[in-house]
């Protein structure tokens, strides 16, 4: 069998979704299902499906292009580049935008493929992405939005904490509510999306009915079943769908710190070691090109993680009750940085299990 291997558990991943659906449809929101983590994967993303996702949705146009033929709504998350305009109104539906001129673009394209497509702007409301922060510059761009052909203004989105980590409040909830309502009146019209964020807005659902939000955008509370505003675990989830397992290469002896004047390790940083006098080491063949060290965890809680370079991951596994021999198998499960690490390397199998 090839290793380093990603396994991807079918059932958990849709009982996940299930569970973030229904919490959400009990409040009036439906799911944008974010398929960025796992790039777009075909064969993952219909666990979304048959969880009862409204939308499927994603940052890259490639991911979506590989999604074109599961039948539901597709999103482009990051705002589009004017150079993949064609591709933007061929392969989604609605995208997330904040330049006129790249909605210009979007406008044309869509007129010459006889389309039409539909435009959420985006709102910053204090995280510093991506957004208009101005409210005098987005009733601008909704004037000029609704003068072009080819597209159809339908909503009004934000996105906090991805940036700068700013937690969703009822207080941003309102502000959007106000805007949307503003607009409407203004330019005597009806918008059908109030996006009111991702993983990081599902806390509030706890209190509150976020009134007016019938949208939300979830990649890492599907995946892994955690509100990522405060990391906890949503009810009915679980954050195992996804995990790693990596084989053994070397299983040695050693003291615990080097030998000799340390310097700069392979990424440039000078490590700090903790001496705990000979242990057992073990190398597993996957590294940092593959994986985030941080954000790793292994099945066995008698195995350390002590780092790592390019291409090895080094354990500790003296306190394991597990007597490690070389070719043995090491699980591990993940948090998102490490799972989007993983998707995209090419030297990680990826397996579903059903």
């Amino acid at each position: 069998m090839s290793y380093p291997k990603l396994i991807v558990d079918y059932e958990i991943l849709k009982n996940n979704v299930k569970a973030l659906v229904n919490l959400c449809n009990s409040k009036g929101i439906q799911v944008a299902g974010v398929t960025k983590v796992f790039c777009g994967h075909p064969e993952i993303a219909k666990a979304y499906v048959d969880g009862g996702v409204s939308f499927l949705a994603d940052s890259r146009i490639e991911n979506l292009e590989r999604l074109k033929n599961l039948n539901v709504p597709k999103i482009m998350l990051r705002l589009p580049m004017i150079s993949e305009a064609e591709k933007v109104v061929e392969f989604a539906d609605i995208s997330l935008n904040s330049e006129i001129e790249t909605i210009k673009a979007l406008s044309e394209k869509a007129l010459g493929k006889n389309l039409v497509h539909k435009i959420v702007l985006m709102v910053d409301l204090g995280d510093l992405r991506e957004g208009y922060y101005k409210e005098e510059d987005l009733f601008e761009a909704v004037e000029e939005v609704l003068k072009l052909e080819g597209v159809q203004l339908i909503g009004l989105g934000t996105n906090l904490t991805c940036y700068g980590g700013v937690i969703p409040s009822m207080d941003h909830i309102d502000r959007l509510n106000r805007l949307k309502r503003e607009i409407e009146e203004r330019f005597s019209i009806e918008l059908e999306i109030l996006s009111g964020g991702n993983s990081s807005s599902i806390h509030l659902l706890a209190d509150h009915d976020l009134e007016g939000i019938n949208n939300l955008r979830l990649g890492e509370s599907l995946v892994l079943g955690t509100e990522s505003a405060y990391g906890e675990q949503v009810e009915g989830t679980r954050n195992d769908a996804f995990r790693i397992q990596a084989q053994i290469i070397e299983v040695k002896e050693k003291p615990s710190v080097p030998t000799g004047e340390i310097g700069r390790d392979a990424f440039g940083k000078v490590p700090t070691f903790v001496d705990r006098g000979v242990r057992k080491r073990i190398l597993c063949a996957i590294g940092k090109q593959d994986i985030d060290l941080e954000t790793l965890y292994p099945v066995d809680k008698g195995v350390i993680i002590l780092g790592g370079s390019s291409d090895h991951l080094i354990l500790d596994g003296t306190d394991s009750e597990i007597d490690y021999k070389v070719g043995d198998i090491i699980e591990f499960t993940m948090h998102y940085v490490s799972l989007l690490r993983a998707m995209t390397s090419e030297y990680i199998k990826k397996e579903v299990i059903y």
